[in-house]
């Protein structure tokens, strides 16, 4: 074996290592302990129960009135709709600012910029949705995802379009497309790894998010799937079985959509890094 192929080799093994390690043992953690009974979880070992209790996920399943599967449901939509809302605003917006090249938009690139290091004014945003009649709903909720999440994804969509040939749109130009033509039956169809980067990044994010449906979505019928890990946290005392099967179930779905397009995430994340 040459030494190029030994290196790759051995960079491979080192790679994997602490792919377990980072990644695999902390799962393996959690599972040990949602199958423990409340006595053995507390000690928050790693060692295999004496005795399995998958019982502890129905009773994740049926606690509060089988609120996860509640929360599953409000998440979902949220997910869904604010993914659809960032993915029609972002790549309509990435469009213009990596075609156009005037001071307004470069203005408008730098507000984007300024919306990846300021965080979001809970107090402030909470009084202007309480005005508009949209705290504690779900559009509100969209809205506020959406808007968070806008600026990071708006820069995904402008590194993409930078790899997609400006004389395509010259072409279907002289053709006598329209500017909107152009876009929708032209680019859009080109768009579908970054499509499938920004579907897996932005659900993951928005799914798992705590701290804003906390805030702005407050209320039991209102829970999402992170919030329902409230359920066995308490002040002096916490059913560790319970909350780490309550982790492992709302994990999977993510885990699972991650594992189906993490070669789409890799592919749309470095189109266009060349010429970008």
């Amino acid at each position: 074996m040459n030494k190029p192929k030994r290196e790759g080799l051995i960079s491979g093994v080192i790679g994997s290592i602490f792919a377990i390690f980072l990644f695999i043992v902390p799962f393996y953690f959690m599972f040990v302990n949602s199958i423990k009974s409340s006595a053995e979880a507390n000690k928050l070992s790693i060692a295999w129960p004496s005795e399995l209790h998958f019982e502890n996920y129905i009773q994740v399943l049926v606690k509060n009135n089988f609120q996860l599967l509640t929360a599953f449901k409000n998440s979902t939509i949220l997910t869904i709709c604010s993914v659809i809302g960032l993915i029609i605003c972002s790549s309509m917006a990435g469009y213009v600012i990596q075609r156009r090249h005037d001071k307004p938009t470069r203005a408008i690139q730098w507000l984007i910029m300024l919306g990846l290091m300021i965080p979001a004014a809970i107090l402030p945003t909470i009084s202007l949705l309480q005005k508009m009649h949209l705290y504690k709903t779900m559009f509100g909720m969209v809205m506020i995802e959406i808007a968070l999440q806008l600026p990071f994804t708006i820069m995904l969509y402008r590194g993409y379009m930078a790899s997609i040939p400006v004389e395509l749109e010259e072409a279907a130009c002289i053709d006598g497309c329209s500017n909107t033509r152009i876009f929708f039956d032209i680019i859009l169809p080109l768009l579908k790894p970054i499509h499938a980067t920004v579907l897996i990044l932005d659900a993951v994010t928005i799914f798992n998010d705590f701290t804003n449906p906390l805030y702005f979505l407050p209320g039991a019928k209102n829970a999402t799937v992170q919030l329902t890990l409230y359920n066995y946290k308490g002040q002096f005392s916490s059913d560790y079985n319970l909350l780490f099967a309550d982790v492992i179930l709302i994990t999977l779905p993510m885990l699972v959509l991650f594992l189906l397009f993490n070669k789409k995430i890799v592919a749309g994340m470095v189109a266009g890094s060349v010429k970008g």
